[in-house]
């Protein structure tokens, strides 16, 4: 195929190098960042766009693109793509919904037993005295097996994260939209939604950014935690009021949040959480591993496919 006859896709943030060269030999790229001047010009010569998290495919978009045939977003989460609107311009959208899962796991672990286990490194030798007292001010207060684990999501990550739990001997529970088969022989039990805030030590966040779930754990669900209780946020940062976490925080010196995702990113100095010295914010790290990032890369493949009329593997909604 010449260059002439072949697609012309719009990639708005960056692929992992063999997916994206594997794509460059099937079509013509354009790279262009979706705050760019010239970004109208590409997206309406574009027959395909492939985003990732900070571009927002929305009716204004889709307008200013009249040849879009197909949709790729490279990662999990579809709260920045308007399905709707897709479905009834009958563009397919296509995602890779497993592409993070390991990586993302791994990282609320990370995040827990560092949290959990004070390890200060050594630079150099040191003294006798200063042996035993790094020692003795750095052992840490619980062991994961006396922990209770509370999962709000049980989706592919949310149910992974309860394996791991129990194997290290938590005692792990969940609450999710819908009761998960799955769920009793991880040895993870469905609670109701207050139970599992106020008899967890630690609750984890793997629930989805759509619109109902903005500030969905709120001030009523936060104000329910223990003292002393750990929260986690790997989802999105819209799911938690902001606000109501600094105050619970404040007020209670003992307990600790660890969050990876805001609301809006990059985090803004009004943020309130900025000045909790219980809470530790990170920038948005848990799905960037290599393998993580090629792996959402390769949504390309399914771009390439519903732009060649061939079956899609990972169809997102009723638009695809």
């Amino acid at each position: 195929m010449s260059p002439a006859e072949r697609p012309r896709i719009l990639i708005t943030e960056t692929l992992a190098t063999r997916p994206l060269q594997w794509l460059e030999a099937r079509a013509v790229l354009v790279q262009c960042a979706s705050d760019d001047a010239d970004f109208p010009e590409h997206l309406r010569n574009a027959d395909a766009l492939i985003v990732r998290t900070y571009t927002t495919v929305d009716q204004s978009l889709l307008d200013r693109a009249p040849r879009l045939r197909i949709i790729g977003r490279a990662g999990v989460g579809l709260d920045n793509v308007d399905l709707e609107v897709c479905r009834v311009r009958k563009i397919p959208v296509v995602y890779t919904p497993d592409a993070n899962t390991q990586a993302v796991v791994e990282y609320v672990f990370t995040l827990l037993l560092d949290h959990l286990r004070p390890h200060p490194s050594l630079a150099g030798p040191v003294d006798d005295a200063t042996w035993r007292t790094l020692r003795a001010e750095h052992v840490g207060r619980h062991e994961l097996r006396e922990r209770t684990l509370g999962i709000l999501g049980f989706g592919r990550i949310g149910s992974r994260v309860a394996r791991v739990a129990r194997a290290i001997g938590m005692n792990v529970r969940y609450n999710d939209l819908q009761r998960k088969p799955d769920a009793d022989r991880v040895g993870a039990p469905f609670v109701e939604l207050e139970e599992l805030f106020s008899d967890s030590h630690i609750v984890t966040l793997h629930i989805d950014g759509r619109a109902s779930n903005r500030s969905f754990v709120n001030d009523r669900l936060i104000g329910r935690m223990r003292p002393d209780a750990v929260l986690i946020n790997t989802s999105r940062g819209m799911v938690v009021d902001h606000a109501a976490l600094a105050s619970f925080l404040n007020g209670h010196p003992e307990a600790s949040a660890l969050l990876d995702v805001h609301a809006p990113e990059p985090v803004v100095p009004e943020n309130p959480l900025l000045t909790c010295p219980n809470a530790t914010l990170f920038p948005h790290l848990a799905s960037r591993t290599e393998a993580a990032l090629e792996n959402m890369s390769w949504v390309v493949r399914d771009v390439m496919a519903g732009l060649n009329g061939e079956p899609l593997q990972f169809p997102a909604g009723e638009g695809a």
